[in-house]
């Protein structure tokens, strides 16, 4: 009966100290991954209002960015440190001085625009997909704008010719890591799904260089 008794106090013990690991000895959780990306697109595209919506800010009167500005977006399974480039004329010739570090890209155009500015951003997403320090890294395209009247339907667009009017991404991408998505201000729950797709896009990267 008494050796019983010790092997109960002591399996007690076990399991009191098990316990008093698991509550007293866990450590803080796993810091999350995070990423440096570079978001590009003309004026007027929206760039600032999303970024400003998905870190919870009030997007009302928003200011177009004039040079670059710096946001860290929190998910839930990362951060992404994103550097906004200002649209301009007088500014989209210097975004290649900060390409560098970039770990994936954003694009946003307004997809409710004129055909000529359509055209205007169809040439900076070719040069951007092109460019050595871009050209191999995961792409995020933002169609903009989809709550607007005069906005192009992604969906319709890709099964005629104006993507390859416009955009001809289909040869300019073939393999490259992107995604192609619509968007706007009043549909969140898309815009963070679009988000998330890139995250998983980068942590492939990041296995895949792991790996080698």
């Amino acid at each position: 009966m008494s050796e019983c008794i010790q092997i109960s106090f002591a399996v007690c013990r076990i399991g009191i100290y098990t316990c008093f690991r698991a509550l007293c000895c866990k450590g803080p959780p796993p810091a999350r991954p995070e990423y440096d990306l570079v978001c590009i697109g003309l004026t007027g595209s929206g760039k600032t209002s999303l970024l400003s919506k998905l870190c919870s800010e009030s997007p009302d009167n928003v200011v177009s960015t004039t040079g670059f500005s710096i946001k860290a977006v929190p998910f839930q399974n990362a951060i992404l440190n994103v550097k906004e480039l200002g649209g301009a004329d007088n500014i989209r010739k210097y975004w290649s001085r900060y390409y560098q570090g970039s770990q994936g890209v954003i694009f946003v155009l307004d997809s409710a625009s004129s055909e000529d500015d359509l055209e205007t951003a169809r040439n900076e997403l070719h040069s951007a997909l092109q460019h050595p320090q871009l050209c191999t890294l995961p792409f995020l395209i933002l169609a903009n704008h989809q709550d607007k009247p005069a906005a192009r339907s992604v969906q319709e667009a890709w099964k005629t010719k104006m993507v390859k009017k416009y955009f001809e991404l289909e040869p300019l991408a073939r393999g490259k890591r992107w995604i192609l998505q619509p968007c706007s201000l009043d549909d969140m729950d898309a815009l963070k799904d679009s988000f998330s797709q890139l995250i998983n896009l980068l942590e492939e990267k990041d296995h895949e260089a792991v790996r080698m």
